[in-house]
């Protein structure tokens, strides 16, 4: 795929992994609707970047209203969509089991909702509108969707077990995915970051990060969101790279704490 001309969909576009990615494909000339909650830093971006080329929609990626008026002001705007990066995502930490009794059942449910039911929410409502398209190669490709999940969908740490259950969901639905929308056209891929420095590791003491950055094989500090944009991009390109999940981790391999 050339990027440029395209129009992307990127949920959580407004920051972190995301607002990397919407900049990576602006770059490359492409057309980005960002799909997140936070109106400020998406509107930002917005007149950062410029109108002709960005545009921010407050979606909630688990609920469908949201997320279908959404995909409507899209198509409405751009004509088309032909790649969707799902990096909206939630976490908490807390044990199956622990001093306050077992794991709020409730709890549980809302990472499962925004990280994987919101992923395929979105993922199935955009295929819709990318078997629209005309094929833009001789090889009837419309589309690509590339997913987010975590090395902990590998490997969880203690207190990791809703968010790398919602992320194991995510790798595990890849290639099914990816043979659902073969026929259209539509090709799926899922990232899988380690850790990336977004501003969450903001809030970390020093010593603490650094033994962060001393867990990583080489090279030893934490990814950067351009790596992960770039990864995005290639997967964009690259016609051939389908059904696949991806690490891009430094060889982390995460230990139980």
């Amino acid at each position: 795929m050339d990027i440029n001309g395209k129009v992307a969909v990127v949920t959580g576009g407004a920051s972190g992994l995301g607002e990397g990615t919407v900049r990576a494909y602006v770059a490359k000339g492409g057309k980005v609707a960002i799909f997140d909650m936070n109106d400020e830093r998406g509107n930002a971006i917005v007149a950062e970047l410029g109108t002709e080329n960005v545009s921010f929609h407050h979606v909630n990626v688990a609920d469908e209203d949201s997320v279908v008026k959404a995909i409507a002001e899209v198509m409405a705007k751009f004509g088309a969509i032909h790649i969707c990066n799902n990096y909206a995502g939630i976490g908490n930490a807390m044990k199956t089991l622990g001093k306050q009794g077992a794991f709020p059942l409730d709890a549980y449910k809302t990472v499962i909702n925004v990280n994987l039911i919101g992923t395929f929410n979105v993922a199935r409502l955009v295929a819709e509108q990318m078997a629209k398209n005309e094929p833009y190669d001789g090889a009837n490709a419309r589309g690509v969707i590339i997913n987010t999940a975590s090395v902990a969908a590998y490997e969880g740490q203690v207190g990791q077990v809703a968010y790398s259950a919602s992320k194991g969901g995510v790798v595990g639905m890849t290639l099914p995915m990816a043979r659902d929308l073969a026929s259209y056209g539509i090709r799926v891929n899922t990232i899988v970051p380690g850790l990336i420095h977004t501003p969450l590791f903001e809030t970390l003491s020093e010593v603490a990060y650094k033994s962060l950055e001393a867990s990583v094989v080489n090279p030893q500090r934490l990814g950067r969101p351009d790596e992960i944009a770039h990864l995005s991009v290639m997967m964009a390109e690259n016609e051939y790279l389908n059904g696949e999940c991806i690490r891009l981790d430094g060889a982390i391999r995460m230990q139980p704490r």
